[in-house]
């Protein structure tokens, strides 16, 4: 992009504002990768409490079956029962032990036959689940002991810890897995923790049995997230450095170039960079050359020719565009002067002006120099007035084209029919031309509504005795309809392209 300068920053901001173009891709990869990481370990975390959760369900479905199938026994001598205790051991995986109960008293175990021992309810969670640090057979080893009754009649059936466990720790591998029942818990290592379960640092998920009274609880120690960016994304972290590096280089780069558009319009004036090109016009009968409309191009020494919609809304809005326009008037005036004698009639040259130039007279002293390079009555110099910003009708605007037309200097309405002031110009300025907007021309033969819309222009301007100039006409078709509708001028490629001055001069004596 041409509107740049040299930078003028301070050393360290340079410094700072390339360090901080390196970083920002990093930090902002960075986060990225440490959110989508969170994400994996959560859905990691659930996905892992969900299975859990499963197969905790199936070992105590097989612990509740052999409880349910030994509940009638309830009552029955241990003699009688024992052999039913035992088959249930044998036949039930993960069952470690079966027991009857009548009116809160075990009587009768698979392990010692006979046994007196008090069943406290209050220990199981919802009356249903214990899980024991350990019995006088296997101490400090996790049971979970599974509690059905029905009225004085009771089945208490264990499921061992070390099934438990595995569970835990083979689901659960990178994840820390937790079975909760009441107010004690189990880990991975078999052991059983009293007291309130600590929260999980990271992606921590709860599932809930609907069907027994215990929870599962899956998550991650502080600081897995990094953990788990370092061992499954090194090469993205390889391509943020490698972005990193390139956003700071460019940012270096962009830091030798300025941010200021007027700063470098302003050095391209005083360098000539901004140059005259000519887009020839035609009468409208004949199609013979009678003018042109001076164009102005930027030829930047290292973008090259650049194109004015980029760079003359920053020329209007810094005020620079009224320099530029008198440095083109110079140009045009120091090559077209010389030729002037050869001219078949007045030469209708046309500029462009904008509000810029309406906010004082030396428009009027740089028209004046103009027409003074030419033979007298050589040419027609006519000013167009562009839209792009409003130009207000104040005593020095009526003044100043008062002065204008006192000079013989013509005023035109660029671009008519497509700005929101075009006709209040007609009714506050006394104008001399009507530039039809090409958007109108481009619809001859196509576009029913344009085309009587265009022909509204063209009865307004005759009835106001105004000359008319169609801009953009492309074709044969839009040529042999404008001059069917005595059109005075017309502007086109059809015609002839903008081009050098030295083009348009060699052009000419052809047309």
């Amino acid at each position: 992009m041409p509107l740049t300068v040299k930078s003028r920053r301070k050393r360290s901001t340079r410094i700072a504002v390339t360090i901080l173009s390196g970083a920002l891709p990093m930090l902002l990869g960075g986060a990225i990768l440490y959110m989508q990481a969170g994400r994996a370990l959560e859905q990691n975390a659930e996905q892992t409490a969900d299975e859990a959760l499963r197969q905790f369900n199936l070992m105590l479905d097989n612990t509740a079956e052999a409880a349910r199938v030994l509940l009638p026994l309830a009552g029955n001598r241990c003699e009688d029962a024992k052999l039913a205790l035992r088959e249930q051991v044998t036949r039930r995986p993960f069952v470690r032990s079966t027991n009857l109960v009548w009116d809160n008293n075990l009587y009768c175990s698979s392990l010692f036959g006979d046994y007196q021992e008090a069943v406290n309810a209050g220990d199981y969670a919802h009356g249903q689940l214990w899980l024991m640090d350990g019995n006088p057979v296997t101490p400090n080893t996790a049971l979970l002991v599974y509690r059905l009754s029905d009225d004085k009649k009771g089945a208490l059936t264990t499921l061992d810890g070390y099934h438990l466990s595995n569970v835990l720790r083979l689901i659960g591998r990178q994840t820390l897995l937790l079975l909760q029942v009441g107010n004690h818990w189990l880990s991975a290592d078999g052991k059983v923790h009293s007291g309130a379960l600590s929260a999980l640092p990271v992606a921590q998920s709860t599932r809930v049995s609907e069907r027994y009274a215990f929870t599962v609880e899956a998550g991650f120690p502080e600081g897995e997230t990094w953990r788990y960016i370092s061992s499954e994304y090194p090469p993205l972290f390889s391509l943020l450095m490698f972005f990193g590096v390139v956003a700071g280089s460019i940012g270096h780069i962009l830091q030798k170039r300025a941010s200021s558009p007027s700063v470098e319009l302003q050095r391209a004036l005083e360098a000539g960079e901004f140059i005259p090109y000519f887009q020839p016009l035609v009468y409208g009968d004949t199609k013979k050359w009678s003018g042109t409309e001076v164009l102005m191009r930027w030829n930047h020494p290292k973008e090259g020719l650049v194109r004015p919609d980029l760079f003359i809304p920053f020329a209007e809005h810094s005020g620079l565009i009224v320099p530029m326009t008198r440095a083109l008037m110079q140009q045009t005036a120091a090559l077209l002067a010389p030729v002037s004698a050869t001219f078949d009639g007045p030469f209708h040259i046309g500029i462009n002006i904008t509000a810029s130039h309406c906010q004082d007279l030396e428009l009027v002293e740089d028209c004046r120099v103009f027409l003074e390079a030419f033979l007298p009555g050589s040419v027609t110099l006519v000013l167009e007035l562009t839209e792009r910003e409003l130009i207000e009708p104040t005593p020095l605007t009526h003044q100043l084209f008062e002065q204008l037309h006192a000079l013989g200097v013509m005023i035109a309405i660029d671009d008519f029919g497509t700005g929101h002031s075009s006709l209040g110009y007609l009714r506050q300025f006394n104008v001399d031309f009507l530039k039809i907007d090409q958007s109108f021309v481009a619809m001859i033969g196509a576009d029913a509504l344009s085309r009587h819309i265009l022909d509204s222009i063209i009865e307004l301007s005759a009835k106001l005795d105004l000359g008319i100039v169609a801009e953009g006409v492309e074709t044969e078709e839009q040529s042999d309809y404008l001059t069917a509708h005595q059109v005075d001028f017309m502007q086109g490629y059809l015609f002839g392209r903008p081009m050098p001055g030295a083009d348009f001069i060699n052009a000419l004596s052809d047309h």
